[in-house]
């Protein structure tokens, strides 16, 4: 299973769960996990995917959600889960 690790940070508005969710069913990547919190207009989301029945390679997804924020106005980040864990070992 290639499980990846989704994060979303930004000011909060309309829009932004269906839009992600929508990238993501488009390219065949199915959300395993899913946590979302809004902090004084400020929207953070934590995704654990897996892009195995992508036919995308990982980078293209990375790249694509990363414009996708762009566009809205966020900061999206994905990254293969071992890395993520690694790089939040204590």
């Amino acid at each position: 299973m290639k499980r990846t690790v989704i994060t979303v940070v930004g000011k909060d508005t309309v829009g932004i769960i269906a839009k992600v969710c929508t990238y993501l069913a488009e390219n065949n990547v199915n959300i395993l996990d899913i946590s979302q919190t809004i902090v004084q207009g400020f929207f953070n989301m934590m995704m654990i995917t897996d892009a195995n029945q992508s036919e995308k390679p990982f980078a293209d997804l990375a790249k694509g959600l990363e414009e996708l924020g762009n566009e809205m106005g966020l900061t999206i980040r994905c990254q293969h889960e071992d890395i993520f864990n690694k790089m939040h070992r204590i």
